[in-house]
């Protein structure tokens, strides 16, 4: 094996090459399971990689690449087009009629294509002349036309395990060809703790960050011993070397919609921690503020409804207040707004009623206004018998009157249906009050 570049980043070198190197995906690598079948007889169809930053989509196409004996071409979607995709296929024809030998087609980030670049793909994978492995951190389902995702077997990739990225690391340090095992450096267990921790599931990330570390901790060692090893790699050197953790969010992308489902569904559960933590998690991520308020007023009506009739207005608020602060002082107005929901009794009764009258004005369509509701500011009108019968509330003594509201089609017809929860209970013993007295009314006529 050709030693590697010492200027090519750590996390390239130790790029594995074979399937033992290869740590994590037991999911999918297990002997009995699709891709070690693959591995193991070399029949590749088309695939799909589909997994977070990391998590090993490039050298699983590589490995597969080399068990079936085909030729390996990397293409990324960021640096090109449907050029090169025909100068591509048109070297797989005559590879395939000189030596007869398949073409893979490793297309890195593939949801960076647009639909008539992916359609380009599609007569070739079809004809069987390149097998296609794309590789997307996004959901397939959303970013890969129904064409091409039709002819490609999905594989989904899991972010690494704390004990796989621990794993990983160690053999770095302790690689003397490939990694770090000529500095003889040493770590403490928090250092590697931190490491992993804020790889965040990611390989690169951490490999990374595990060579600025180790760069910062072997200089230091150098300048105080003169030695150029035996370095000790310590807590506060990964803290120096890493300013920032960054954490893994699409904002545009499944992991958004994963996240403000997990808020809204914690909201709804009535779990303050849980709605607090997705908040802060969205906001870490670089979420914009303004638009988890408005789903948070979104939830006050939907959710909250009138059992807490201030919902809507405390969530109205803290949008305000954001607004006049920014972040990160405004982000707390948010926080207040999300323990405040969490905490409201719950209703839908308002939601649930809103859409049942959607879906009636829909079978129904534009039904005529009953006469008595109708104005009549002309003579005509009124000799028609627009606003004929029509009671006005406010003289009866109660304000309570009997009349038609609905169209005749409707007439007795209930849409909405309040609960017992929170300060909706006081409107449903208002309305079963009202209805008593008109019943009555009704029955001593």
């Amino acid at each position: 094996m050709t030693a590697p570049d010492p200027n090519t980043p750590l996390a390239e070198r130790m790029r594995p090459d074979s399937l033992a190197e290869f740590v994590g995906q037991r999911h999918l690598l297990d002997d009995d399971k699709l891709l070690g079948g693959l591995l193991r007889t070399g029949h590749l169809p088309s695939l799909l990689l589909w997994g977070p930053p990391g998590s090993g989509k490039t050298t699983l196409a590589r490995l597969l690449a080399r068990s079936s004996g085909a030729d390996f071409v990397f293409f990324s979607a960021v640096l090109s087009g449907v050029k090169e995709i025909r100068e591509i296929v048109e070297r797989s024809r005559r590879r395939k009629e000189e030596s007869g030998r398949g073409c893979i087609l490793f297309v890195d980030e593939i949801h960076r294509f647009n639909k008539s670049q992916q359609d380009a793909f599609l007569p070739h994978v079809e004809a069987g002349l390149i097998t296609l492995i794309g590789a997307t951190t996004e959901n397939p389902s959303f970013q890969v036309i129904a064409p091409l995702l039709s002819r490609c077997r999905v594989l989904v990739l899991n972010p690494l395990e704390p004990e796989d990225l621990e794993r990983i690391l160690r053999a770095a340090l302790a690689d003397r060809q490939r990694g770090l095992g000529e500095l003889r450096l040493s770590i403490s267990d928090e250092a590697v703790a931190h490491l992993v921790g804020i790889a965040d599931g990611d390989a690169r990330n951490l490999l990374n960050s595990l060579e600025i570390a180790a760069a910062l901790a072997a200089d230091r060692h150098q300048g105080q011993k003169g030695e150029e090893s035996g370095a000790m790699i310590e807590l506060t050197t990964v803290e120096e070397a890493l300013q920032r953790k960054s954490l893994r969010y699409d904002a545009e992308g499944e992991e958004h919609y994963n996240l403000i489902s997990a808020l809204h569904k914690s909201l709804r559960d009535s779990d303050p921690d849980g709605a607090l933590y997705w908040l802060v998690r969205m906001l870490m991520a670089g979420e914009e503020p303004l638009y988890i308020a408005r789903r948070l007023i979104r939830f006050a009506s939907e959710d909250v409804g009138l059992a807490d009739p201030q919902a809507l207005a405390l969530t109205l608020q803290a949008r305000e207040a954001y607004h006049l602060l920014g972040s990160p002082e405004g982000e707390l107005a948010l926080a207040q707004a999300t323990a405040y929901l969490a905490t409201a009794p719950k209703s839908n009764a308002v939601y649930t009623a809103y859409n049942q009258i959607r879906d009636c004005v829909r079978r129904t369509g534009t039904l005529a206004v009953p006469m008595n509701l109708r104005n009549a500011p002309t003579r005509l009108m009124r000799e028609l018998g627009y606003g004929k019968d029509y009671q006005y509330a406010h003289d009866d003594r109660l304000g309570l009157v009997e009349q038609q509201h609905l169209p005749d089609r409707l007439q007795g017809t209930s849409f909405y249906h309040p609960t017992n929860r929170g300060y909706e209970a006081v409107v449903k013993n208002r309305l079963d009050k009202w209805r008593k007295i008109l019943a009555q009314r009704k029955s001593e006529k």
